[in-house]
């Protein structure tokens, strides 16, 4: 056994909790891409549609259920903040689109991040937590059918 061995070891072990925050932070990325992405890669069948905050289907709207929520994560080393955010919204979304379905309603409206209880409300972006180590998307919504 070296005679370094057991100083870098607890070098490491010291080192790592700060490595593991390092990179801890909140991003805002376009829900449409990843939905659009979803959709082209067969992940979302297109018999869903998604609606966040803000923004309104055409038609009348008969919520059927008026709290559906999903906390998704996903592996972060190593990979850019966009796939492993885009990655846990699309979870998010298949999980949705299964309680939608489930409910008998063909969208997904007034859809808001959630992080901490707080929540973050853009007609055009979903918010995602980037750690070091992981990425999370949390959504709640409504389950709704659109005439």
């Amino acid at each position: 056994m070296n005679a370094r061995t057991p100083g870098l070891a607890i070098l490491l072990l010291v080192a790592m909790p700060g490595l593991c925050l390092a990179r801890d932070k909140t991003v805002h990325l376009a829900f449409a891409n990843a939905v659009a992405a979803a959709t082209q890669s067969g992940k979302l069948d297109g018999s869903v549609k998604f609606y966040l905050a803000g923004t309104t289907p055409p038609g009348q709207v008969t919520v059927v259920n008026d709290n559906a929520t999903t906390h998704k994560k996903t592996n972060a080393f190593g990979k850019s903040d966009q796939a492993t955010c885009d990655w846990a919204l699309q979870s998010a979304l298949i999980s949705l689109q299964d309680a939608a379905k489930a409910a008998g309603a063909n969208a997904v409206v007034d859809i808001v991040s959630v992080q901490d209880g707080q929540d973050y409300r853009d007609a055009q972006n979903y918010e995602c937590r980037v750690g070091f180590l992981m990425s999370d998307v949390a959504l709640k919504a409504r389950l709704a059918k659109v005439h």
